[in-house]
């Protein structure tokens, strides 16, 4: 089994079956979590400090925090399941959770844990990855979040950034954000969609934009709608309703409404205004 293909967002499921084995690991990119599906065996473990010793059985688990070596040796053959959580999903989580800047999360070295909870998680995203079914990757990536979160709840420590960076958004993803907005002027542009361009947690992002545009991201987005307007009422060819909505706003009423706020004045004023 192997999740890979599907593209799930921020995590991977693979399904193993082990002969006995001793087994070098190098550090590993993601957090790993390791579900015993079948078989029985005991299980050495040895990660930055001294060997560890417990008996696995299905529904046992093991966690391992990426960045570190480990070695393992077991001696009967066993049918687990791997889930990989990339880092910047579990500390996009910690970040929208603590509502803080997080330098970093480690997740306890743990050789065995009984959590009913988190292997009824991973037993439901092998279910999908197996036979899948109506909205497969918002289902997947939904049990994936509630396994961070799970996680960040009971099995991690987390590093706070000691002194939080309460400048600007670096130029250049200031002028990806703009030109974003400008080249989706007429759709729906969410929190979540900025947040995405530059790659932040929408907690992150949205201080940072304020401190880099000098007012929040929705607002920023309407007086963009209103100079787009502005620019193809200026073009006495074009009607107001296409106006509305090639700015993005509900209808023309929406437009009005919007511009009677800001500027004082309807659109067809402000259009006639122009032409004299």
């Amino acid at each position: 089994m192997d999740s890979a293909p599907l593209s799930w967002d921020g995590g991977r499921l693979v399904g193993y079956r082990y002969a006995g084995s001793d087994v070098e690991v190098p550090p590993l990119r993601d957090y790993l979590l390791v579900a015993y599906r079948d078989g029985a065996t005991p299980m050495h473990r040895r990660c930055a400090g001294d060997w560890q010793t417990d008996q696995m059985r299905p529904g046992s688990i093991s966690f391992l925090s990426h960045a570190q070596p480990s070695h393992w040796r077991w001696s009967e053959t066993v049918e687990v399941l791997h889930l990989y959580l990339s880092p910047a999903t579990v500390i996009r989580t910690a970040t929208d959770l603590y509502e803080r800047e997080i330098e970093a999360v480690h997740l306890r070295d743990v050789l065995r844990a009984d959590d009913p909870l988190l292997a009824g998680l991973v037993a439901g995203l092998a279910q999908e990855a197996g036979h899948g079914g109506l909205g497969g990757s918002f289902y997947a990536e939904t049990l994936t979040q509630a396994a961070c979160v799970h996680l960040l709840r009971h099995y991690t420590e987390v590093q706070f950034r000691e002194t939080e960076a309460r400048g600007c958004l670096p130029s250049a993803q200031c002028r990806r954000l703009i030109s974003f907005v400008e080249h989706n002027l007429d759709g729906a542009i969410t929190l979540a969609d900025l947040a995405g361009v530059v790659g932040l947690s929408v907690f992150h992002f949205t201080r940072m934009f304020r401190g880099a545009f000098g007012c929040p991201p929705h607002v920023y987005v309407m007086r963009q709608r209103v100079e787009g307007a502005k620019r193809r009422l200026a073009r006495p060819e074009v009607p107001l309703k296409v106006v509305a909505a090639e700015c993005g706003f509900a209808d023309q009423s929406h437009m009005t409404r919007v511009f009677r706020n800001l500027l004082g004045v309807t659109p067809g004023d402000y259009r006639r205004q122009v032409a004299g």
